[in-house]
């Protein structure tokens, strides 16, 4: 259609959002559909948040916000920061938006000119590559493998980066992989970025509290403090703290960036929801106990699942330190042939019988940037996550 922007032939929809709603129209027609595609927590919102936003509800702080923030959210944020990251920033380095995506928009929208490129390793979500495109910049993937748990080698960075880079984003723990980086492994990273002074970093630490056994996670920021003013660190309220709708996501970093993020916020959606903005102060300043009894949840059900996909047929999947995603690899699956007669000939391929045959709804790796893999989100009960492992299994079993 000749009156839309010719951006759009640039970016591709969500694949995330499109299992989602497939799913869903299955459902509605009936079908028994088991929905892993969603990349949010199952658990409700804890009461005292949801306290603290009615209580902000009655008291009247229902007016517009500053662009940036409310005073009270930007001195948690600035308080969180120093308290579980050892960064010193003030609450004039923070600023919120709706939700991360806002957040990722601001930064790349208020740096990016044409020409310049950005480093995106593969597998990752799917709304880097589309936003820095949408940015009119060039996204610059480099694929990470299963032999070394899906992180980007220091090897590969350097040869990735040109005089045109511009910035490296990275999510730790990934989604959709779960991998989390190492004190040592970030410092592999950064320290290829020392040499680099033109690169910036943009680190997404959504899935932060989120790690599992003995790993402890650590930010860029805070393994290589040379790099603190060439550093956005992301992070928000939805995944830890079950908060996906409220739709809070922040940011901390130098001075003159904020101020960018703001004027390009100012001029889009201006502040974040009043209501939601008071619910995240509670969230970062309240108890914190039951992140603990969540993940330990989470790591149940990971186990869970790492250990029924490893045994169907075809299929490899290693454990991921974080998050609540798996990235098992179906290349062993690749040729076959179902029941029906159709030949297994790519990852989608795959998700798409599966879907069919099973009514197991997973995302494809290639939507991610890598594959011949498949996401599940295991942000559901273990009752269903059995059932859909069992269905897997079955759906394997029956390929020839």
């Amino acid at each position: 259609m000749a009156f839309l922007a010719d951006a759009l032939s640039r970016v591709k929809p969500s694949a995330t959002i499109a299992v989602s709603q497939k799913a869903r129209e299955l459902k509605a027609k009936g079908k028994d559909v088991i929905s892993l595609g969603a990349g949010e927590p199952d658990f409700d919102t804890p009461e005292n948040i949801k306290k603290a936003a009615i209580d902000a509800i009655t008291r009247g702080e229902t007016k517009y916000t500053p662009v940036s923030g409310i005073p009270e959210l930007r001195k948690a944020i600035a308080a969180k920061f120093k308290r579980e990251n050892g960064l010193d920033y003030t609450p004039e380095q923070t600023i919120v938006g709706t939700g991360g995506k806002q957040i990722l928009f601001n930064a790349l929208m208020a740096t990016l000119n044409p020409g310049d490129e950005v480093i995106i390793p593969a597998p990752y979500w799917v709304s880097y590559p589309e936003i820095v495109a949408l940015c009119g910049a060039t996204p610059v993937t480099v694929e990470t493998t299963m032999d070394n748990q899906f992180k980007l080698q220091a090897a590969d960075l350097e040869a990735a980066i040109t005089p045109k880079t511009k910035w490296l984003i990275l999510n730790m723990p990934s989604n959709p992989t779960g991998a989390a980086y190492s004190e040592s492994e970030i410092k592999a990273l950064t320290d290829v970025l020392l040499k680099h002074p033109q690169v910036w970093i943009l680190t997404d630490d959504m899935y932060e509290h989120l790690v599992y056994g003995e790993f402890k996670f650590m930010t860029p920021a805070q393994v290589e403090p040379k790099l603190y003013d060439r550093t956005l660190t992301m992070n928000g309220v939805s995944k830890a703290y079950s908060m996906t709708g409220w739709r809070i996501g922040y940011a901390a970093g130098p001075l003159e960036l904020i101020k960018a993020m703001d004027m390009v916020q100012g001029q889009q959606t201006s502040g974040a929801s009043s209501i939601s903005q008071w619910a995240a102060v509670e969230a970062l300043n309240g108890p914190q106990d039951f992140i603990e009894t969540n993940k330990a949840i989470f790591q149940g059900r990971r186990d869970l699942v790492v250990s029924m996909l490893n045994q169907a047929n075809g299929i490899s999947c290693p454990t991921p330190e974080g998050a609540f995603y798996v990235y098992p690899s179906c290349a062993g699956l690749i040729g076959k042939t179902t029941p029906s007669g159709k030949v297994i000939e790519t990852d989608e391929d795959f998700v798409s019988e599966l879907l069919e045959a099973e009514g197991v709804a997973v995302v494809h790796g290639s939507a991610f940037g890598l594959g011949p893999n498949f996401r599940i989100s295991y942000a559901t009960s273990e009752a269903l996550l059995e059932e859909a492992c069992i269905r897997i299994q079955r759906f394997c079993a029956s390929l020839r």
